[in-house]
């Protein structure tokens, strides 16, 4: 199974998604292989893929969202690992509730990035100010961030989208100081023989020498290098997901907050907080990177205008 693994990650590889991806396709053929007794997917077809993606929304009670990352997965498996494409699905669909995003007040937004510390307080100030997702914060570039035209790039977004969106003047300071720290702690990696960063897709082979340039380090840097054993490079990675969530978690309780928020909610305010300042939903759409406006009207449904932000007529007499 180990050697099918591989080839589930390099066939992603080469397709241009990220490592994350890879892995998590990986994790679905594996347990799609274990699910029909270990039996090699070359052996299997369209009704095993069926059967195995109904009893995860029958048996263990799978997300809408992770039985369609399983079914991408398995589809991706036999279209560009086995070359032989599967037909259309018929499976059960997990039901997609409705949920209301998590939306924070202006005060409270304000009151989680005041008890956010250095770094995460800057990255906690681009998911609101700017609508990125947590990862896409972290994998910011230095190139990445234009000062002079107030813009940032998101690369390889969501469904592998590039898109821009605004740098917010407030943050201008604050991220001419960051890039000057990722300066300063490049230029200590250099001299002790690091210095390298992980480069995305082919660029590693196309511009090997742009690895150890400035331009590609992450915004924000891991703590700490580690050892890349394939190429013997030692790397700084950028800053754990994990450590932004926690941050966020004791930013939240220490602010008084009486329900839960978490990263995303920061990007969810900005979204609503941009149509209750009257933009319009097309431009929202854009800066937030969703492909169909339908994924943005959902902040309709909580501006604070009551239900369908239709104001009563009894306020009008």
């Amino acid at each position: 199974m180990s050697r099918l693994l591989d080839d589930v990650r390099r066939a992603a590889r080469a397709r241009g998604y990220s490592d994350r991806t890879g892995r998590a396709y990986a994790g679905w053929v594996r347990r799609f292989v274990i699910h029909h007794g270990k039996r090699h997917p070359s052996q299997l077809g369209e009704a095993d893929v069926n059967a195995f993606l109904t009893a995860l929304a029958n048996d263990r009670g799978a997300s809408p969202s992770t039985q369609n990352q399983a079914a991408a997965a398995l589809a991706f498996l036999y279209r560009e690992v086995l070359h032989a494409p599967l037909g259309q699905t018929r499976i059960v669909r997990a039901r997609r509730p409705r949920h209301r995003p998590d939306v924070l007040s202006r005060e409270e937004v304000r009151a989680v990035l005041g008890r956010l510390r250095p770094p995460y307080r800057l990255v906690g100030a681009l998911l609101y100010g700017s609508g990125l997702r947590l990862l896409e914060a972290l994998q910011l570039r230095i190139k990445d961030i234009a000062l002079d035209r107030g813009e940032l790039v998101v690369r390889a977004g969501k469904g592998n989208r590039d898109r821009v969106t605004m740098v917010p003047d407030a943050l201008r300071p604050a991220l001419a100081a960051q890039i000057g720290r990722v300066r300063g702690l490049h230029e200590a990696d250099l001299a002790r023989g690091a210095g390298w960063v992980a480069m995305p897709g082919a660029l590693a082979g196309k511009l090997p020498g742009a690895a150890r340039e400035l331009a590609w380090q992450y915004l924000f840097p891991a703590t700490r290098t580690h050892l890349h054993a394939a190429t013997g490079q030692h790397r700084r990675h950028h800053l754990h997901e994990s450590a932004m969530q926690r941050a966020m978690t004791r930013a939240v309780r220490d602010a008084g907050l009486t329900r839960r928020a978490t990263c995303h909610a920061l990007r969810h305010s900005f979204a609503t907080h941009l149509l209750q300042d009257g933009y319009d939903i097309r431009t929202v759409q854009e800066l937030l990177g969703h492909a169909s406006v339908k994924t943005t009207m959902i902040y309709t449904h909580v501006l604070n205008r009551g239900g369908l932000g239709v104001r009563s007529p009894l306020d009008r007499i």
